[in-house]
């Protein structure tokens, strides 16, 4: 077990956004916290579920923030790992900007499902976890 004293910024900055991934996994089941609930399918673009009303999910949807976050607290037991976390899981998600930019979105290559609101996100969630893990790496890496 580590000591959270012990902890370096990247390995804090990798929980907090393992938790935050973590949270919206199980937000995603909530009915009221996720509108249209009942129109909720396993995948792709027919869902009719919204995420506080803005973003579109699905169970699959769900189920990948909910393994994002088991795998952020996994990673984030080690410096490296941590910051391979976040460089690794930004690119990923500017991955998923990228292809929901370019898909049509009412076609089944839309099988996440994503929506313009989720197209951005990821955008930020990717620039936002690959300067924590260049940033704070840095920092871990120096000590």
């Amino acid at each position: 077990m580590v000591d959270v004293a012990t902890r370096t910024k990247v390995q804090q900055a990798a929980l907090a956004v393992a938790a935050v991934f973590a949270l919206v996994g199980v937000l995603g089941f909530i009915p009221g916290v996720t509108t249209g609930y009942d129109r909720m399918t396993f995948a792709g673009h027919e869902s009719g579920a919204m995420l506080l009303g803005v973003f579109m999910v699905s169970i699959l949807h769900n189920i990948v923030h909910l393994l994002f976050g088991v795998a952020g607290f996994l990673m984030a037991r080690t410096a490296a790992g941590a910051r391979a976390y976040l460089i690794g899981g930004g690119a990923i998600y500017l991955v998923l900007w990228l292809y929901g930019l370019v898909i049509d979105k009412t076609s089944d290559a839309n099988f996440v499902p994503l929506n313009t609101a989720d197209d951005w996100l990821h955008f930020v969630l990717g620039v936002g976890m690959i300067g924590l893990g260049v940033a704070l790496g840095k920092r871990a890496a120096v000590r």
